[in-house]
């Protein structure tokens, strides 16, 4: 019988684990908390399929992303799998497709049953495991026993958003409706109670987000004084790319943003394929997973190792912002709330500066704000209710959010007898933790400074 390490190591990257804790210890604690929540019995869904399982021609060029909230319960990262939750039995059964050697020969190792072998049970840590096939059966008979006796309900739970439309979770929460409806039972959501573990990091989390932070701080001194080797966008962020997952134990947060000049107005900007030019800023905006936490940071700095005037007052002002802004950031308050303070200083810092101290002008490409300033960060590089991106949630010790005020659009201005004119987009974004009396940044040692870019890139 192979050992539970040899396990860990043959399903790496289809089972999310540790080599700094005990990963499946972690999982388990998770699925007993919101059990302990749950009134009656509960189904979350993975992803459906392989990306390419339904456009064949993708197949071979999309990464497969888990289902955050099933990633959280279970490390599971591949397709096809369904985890039940019975908080009567204190039980959690995980649910995969039959075992596949052909398939694995084309694509790898992925868990699956097979009678007898319990390999998925020890290396997942549920406490059983059952065939795909059967999983509705098995809620059928769930539903039974759950809407009869004394301690009768008339509801289950399923993981999806209220707000959110047409994804696999809705589809999840429709055929659940349907094998409950012969019990007289309403399904119910769950996102609000699993969102109250989820969006509060484990000190292990915390470690991990901890350890995302230093490999993108290192490949971005990496970056800095190369950039005057390369010619386009497409080589800085190649280069990003290589030095951060080279030290990580997974894949990027998300594509690489690496926009030069006014690309940067483009706020998911990934063409990352034009020319750099002398004189332009670059914005840039990259993260890596490291375990199942991320890092999201945004850096803009000039192509050419120095900004001008222009640049660098506006930068300048993006970066005060966010000064402004982490001020009023703590525990007890929401997003919402505090969501607009540093657009406010923005605007107030453009007419001062900008208008009155340098006779110049402006056009943004937004009205008030061109985004938010913020988002949680966990399991998802955007956590939360993607509905409402959980702007109403209160934050509380252990959450861990972006900060990354911005501009973007067309500015002039007359500094020193100089007019210098262009179209400008500038992003500085930083992850925050909220502790028990403010925050800390965790993105603090990552330069951020016109000196402290500026003397590394030259």
């Amino acid at each position: 019988m192979q050992s539970r390490k040899t396990d860990v190591q043959t399903y790496s990257q289809v089972y999310l684990s540790s080599k700094n804790y005990n990963s499946t210890e972690i999982y388990a604690k998770r699925r007993t908390s919101l059990m302990k929540k749950l009134g009656s019995f509960c189904v979350f869904a993975g992803m459906p399929v392989e990306p390419g399982g339904e456009e064949a021609f993708v197949q071979t060029w999309t990464r497969f992303v888990q289902d955050p909230a099933f990633l959280y319960l279970t490390g599971v990262n591949q397709p096809g799998c369904y985890l039940v939750l019975d908080p009567r039995r204190g039980k959690s059964i995980l649910f995969v497709p039959h075992k596949d050697p052909f398939k694995e020969f084309w694509n790898g190792k992925r868990l699956g049953f097979v009678d007898g072998d319990d390999s998925v049970k020890r290396l997942t840590g549920v406490d059983e495991v059952c065939r795909i096939d059967i999983l509705w059966d098995f809620v059928e008979k769930l539903a039974a026993e759950y809407s009869a006796g004394k301690d009768a309900v008339d509801y289950a739970f399923a993981f999806y958003y209220e707000k959110f439309k047409g994804d696999h979770n809705e589809r999840l929460k429709d055929k659940l409706r349907s094998v409950l409806r012969p019990f007289k039972m309403k399904v119910k959501s769950c996102a609000d109670l699993h969102f109250e573990d989820r969006l509060v990091l484990e000190p292990e989390r915390l470690g991990d987000a901890r350890e995302a932070q230093k490999i993108t701080d290192e490949a971005f001194r990496a970056l800095l004084p190369a950039v005057k080797n390369f010619k386009t966008e497409r080589d800085v962020a190649l280069f990003l790319n290589y030095e951060m997952q080279r030290h990580s134990d997974g894949d990027l947060a998300f594509p690489t943003i690496a926009a030069g000049g006014k690309n940067a107005c483009c706020l998911h900007y990934v063409k990352n394929d034009e020319p750099l030019r002398n004189g332009e800023l670059i914005l840039l905006d990259f993260g890596v997973r490291f375990g199942t936490l991320h890092s999201d940071i945004s850096r803009t700095i000039p192509v050419n190792g120095k900004f001008n005037p222009l640049q660098k007052m506006l930068y300048e002002i993006v970066l005060e912002s966010a000064k402004v802004y982490q001020r009023v950031v703590r525990p007890g308050v929401s997003l919402k709330e505090i969501g607009m303070i540093c657009w406010e200083f923005i605007m107030m810092e453009l007419e001062r500066r900008l208008v009155k101290g340098a006779k110049g002008s402006y056009k943004l490409l937004y009205e008030k704000r061109p985004h938010g300033v913020s988002h949680f960060i966990g399991e998802h590089i955007h956590e939360g209710d993607p509905g409402s991106r959980s702007l109403d949630v209160v934050l509380k010790p252990g959450m861990l959010i972006s900060c990354e005020p911005g501009i973007y659009g067309d500015f002039s201005a007359t500094i020193d007898g100089k007019r210098y004119r262009e179209s400008i987009g500038i992003r500085i974004e930083d992850d925050l933790f909220i502790t028990k009396n403010g925050f800390e940044n965790i993105s603090q040692n990552i330069p951020r400074t016109v000196e402290e870019i500026e003397a590394l890139m030259n």
